[in-house]
């Protein structure tokens, strides 16, 4: 795989054993032991649970992926399976099947992307996407890679103030 290509997948997806350059751990990664209480809760008013960020990442991550095989992937969905798409709300029940059923839609997405990513020929790093008037084919993979890593680290601080708030407590 030439080395741009390389170096775009493992800024979305770092190997296995690897973690990202900023030395954390993928959104993925970062939900590994969070049960849906945790999710669902959130650390003030206006504030975002990692339920809904993980939600968030996910509607973002299928976008990307769409973008990035427009025109060449007459399969995919056409929309996103939640609602509203961009900040989908929690299901009902917001129980545990239905916190692993959302991990695992944003384990699957981000499979996808990495995909779409891999399928993108280097020489067309620089043209737009079909019906994309201003990011570029590598923009994009760029963007949802610092997206996601924005977001992973949302989800690491709502993760400590869930574990003081439980320090404090007891």
């Amino acid at each position: 795989m030439p080395n741009i290509r390389r170096l775009l997948i493992e800024n979305v997806q770092p190997p296995r054993g690897r973690q990202g350059w900023h030395g954390g751990p993928t959104s993925s990664g970062a939900l590994r032991g969070v049960d849906e209480v945790q999710a669902r809760w959130r650390p003030g008013a206006n504030r975002k649970s990692i339920w809904e960020l993980t939600l968030h990442i996910a509607y973002w991550t299928y976008a990307v992926r769409r973008k990035l095989r427009a025109g060449r992937d007459s399969a995919a969905p056409s929309r996103f399976g939640r609602s509203p798409a961009n900040w989908p709300r929690l299901p009902e029940p917001a129980d545990a099947p239905a916190w692993a059923a959302d991990v695992a839609l944003l384990r699957l997405e981000r499979e996808r992307l990495v995909e779409a990513s891999a399928s993108v020929p280097v020489a067309a790093l620089d043209d737009r996407p079909p019906g994309s008037r201003r990011w570029t084919y590598g923009e994009l993979i760029i963007g949802i890679a610092q997206h996601d890593a924005y977001h992973t680290g949302q989800l690491q601080l709502v993760k400590r103030l869930w574990q003081e708030r439980r320090t404090t407590r007891a």
